[in-house]
């Protein structure tokens, strides 16, 4: 094998497995041990938002720095941060999940960038997007089966499983890590190096968020994506033993399989124009609207219902986020694409952070079952606005 698919490269796709399986496993325990300890769903939703809100902060200016230093010794200093924090949750209480939560944030902008930066450095052009894609699936794939084991361990009430797994997880994804190796492509790093001549301000990139149209609408449509996406991560433990023969584990394995499976059988069919095409969008946020309608009625409805809406919420996040990457590689501008293209990053994290910050106190003044009743008008309303800013959107760059 060769390219994207030799050996180094698969070495980084196992680590970005081993790193992000923690995340898979912390996500539904961390929601119930909560519960367990009497915290409100307020409180739950901060701790769980904390992260991604974390990561939003520090994801734009991850790239600067990983530049400057090289993605390799960042990445480094990066696992020790989050071996650190894995380590965390086996010794402390809520509070020390706060923090724990926060420094996986700082750990996880960085370690994304740095994987990304050094895959694209790393990678002719040709093999890139392939290497994204792998990059990309193989941070999926934990969400199948990490919420499975989250639960076992939860059931057999023994936390000392949870301690074993965490530390082996950070042993782990730490000696994968350190001896990890990515040499840069001597044409992309000068077409990178061309690139970085003309410095462009971080603050002029941040009022393109809401200067330029064609970034503003695909932010707005992925921070309220997010949104609904955070919710589901947050509040599916919980919400689950509300359901009739629910179960939250096999509902997040459902969602991240769909995720996989999706990815990969719709890859062709993802845009690559650079225009902007209202029917797929429009359908991809229907689905979005009716994945969480089909989880609030589940209450009522029962279990086909509630993994129904798994299915389709899995659908929905898999073509949604390279949808609208790919066609922000083509319409942004040269000068200063990788930043643009990190806020654009940074608007999921924060919509992932406010599904747990907002919807928590909605579901603790109604229930779950309305908040995500919320989250499924959230998604209507984005159909129309796909729709409405459809001409404003067309073209390329």
């Amino acid at each position: 094998m060769s390219g994207a698919m030799s050996w180094p490269f698969l070495r980084l796709y196992i680590l970005v497995l081993l790193y992000f399986s923690a995340n898979a496993i912390l996500n539904v325990i961390i929601p119930l041990q909560g519960a367990f300890l009497g915290a409100s769903s307020t409180t739950i939703g901060l701790i769980m938002g904390a992260y991604m809100f974390t990561t939003m902060f520090f994801r734009p200016w991850a790239g600067k720095i990983i530049q400057k230093h090289g993605p390799i010794k960042i990445l480094r200093i990066i696992l020790i941060i989050n071996g650190f924090a894995l380590i965390l949750y086996t010794l402390t209480g809520l509070g020390g999940y706060l923090i724990a939560r926060i420094l996986q944030g700082v750990s996880t902008a960085f370690f994304s960038m740095a994987l990304q930066i050094g895959i694209i450095d790393a990678l002719p052009e040709k093999d890139r997007s392939q290497g994204i894609s792998y990059y990309s699936l193989f941070s999926y794939i934990p969400g199948i089966v990490g919420p499975v084991l989250a639960l076992a361990i939860w059931q057999t009430g023994g936390m000392d499983y949870f301690t074993v797994v965490l530390i082996g997880i950070a042993v782990c994804t730490g000696i994968f890590g350190y001896t990890a190796k990515m040499e840069k492509d001597k044409e992309g790093t000068q077409s990178a190096a061309d690139a970085s001549g003309q410095n462009v301000s971080m603050w002029e990139s941040f009022g393109q968020l809401v200067k330029n149209p064609l970034l503003f609408r695909c932010s707005v449509l992925m921070l309220s994506a997010s949104v609904v996406f955070g919710a589901v991560t947050t509040f599916i433990p919980l919400y689950a033993s509300q359901i009739s023969g629910g179960n939250a584990g096999v509902y997040l394995m459902l969602q991240a399989g769909t995720v996989v499976l999706a990815r990969i059988a719709l890859r062709k069919r993802i845009p690559s124009d650079g225009k902007w095409h209202s029917p797929f969008m429009m359908t991809t946020m229907l689905l979005l609207a009716v994945a969480a309608q089909c989880v609030s009625f589940s209450v009522t409805g029962g279990m086909v219902f509630f993994y129904l809406g798994a299915v389709l919420m899995g659908i929905a996040q898999a073509i949604l986020y390279p949808t609208l990457t790919t066609y922000l590689s083509f319409v942004l501008p040269q000068l200063n694409r990788n930043v643009l293209m990190g806020l654009f990053i940074a608007t999921a994290d924060l919509g992932i952070s406010l599904g747990g910050v907002i919807m928590g106190p909605i579901a603790d003044l109604s229930s779950y079952s309305f908040m995500y009743t919320i989250c499924a008008i959230l998604g209507a309303v984005m159909i129309v606005f796909a729709y409405e800013r459809r001409k404003a959107a067309t073209g390329t760059s």
